[in-house]
Parts: C-alpha cells; structure tokens; sequence
C-alpha cells in the first residue's frame, strides 16, 4: 500500500521546478510514492522530464520542511522478461513499486 500523506507544493518551489524541467505545469499537491512507512521522509514525484535518467521530486517532512530534489532513476526492474521498471528513486528504503502491486492483488486474491 501506498503513503497516504500528501502535501501542498509551495509556489516558490513550484515556480523553481518549472524552471529546472521542461513541463509548463506542475500539480499543486503530491502524494508520496513510496509504501505506507514511519514517519521519516516523504517524497512526491514532480515531473520525471528532466536529465535522462533522473526524475525532480518533493521531498518533506512535516508541514514546514519541503525541499526540491533531483534524484537518479531506481535502476531495479521485477522479475521475468517483462518485469515492470520501479517508478521511485534510486536507493529508496521502501519496497520498489512493482512490489506493492503484487502485495494489493494477493490481497483481493
């Protein structure tokens, strides 16, 4: 299962990512990515149109601490031949995404 906390992007930070990326429009809340956790670092994907391979991100933790974040691309991919590419970063801590899809269709299984 996804995180289920969102957070409002700050016009400034909004302005700055549309300047660093190619995309005119960047959404005003974000989800974060990554599966349900602590409360350690949130982080919600921007635009993934930036440097091949990289992908800007929101990163927060509470109400008042937001940073823009550019992080290479997670290089994992699930098993077998037509395995699915982990839409997080590299290194994150949490599952890859693949991962929780299986966990949510086991569990209506």
């Amino acid at each position: 299962m996804r995180c289920v906390h969102w957070c409002r992007v700050p016009l400034d930070l909004a302005r700055e990512a549309r300047e660093k990326s190619a995309v005119p429009y960047i959404d005003r809340a974000v989800q974060c990515q990554l599966s349900v956790h602590d409360d350690s670092d949130h982080f919600g994907l921007l635009t993934d149109d930036c440097a091949y391979g990289t992908a800007l991100w929101l990163r927060w933790l509470g109400a008042d601490e937001t940073a823009l974040v550019l992080l290479p691309d997670c290089p994992a991919g699930a098993p077998g031949p037509d395995g699915d590419g982990c839409c997080l970063f590299a290194d994150h801590a949490e599952q890859h995404t693949w991962e929780d899809a299986l966990e949510e269709v086991s569990c209506a299984g």
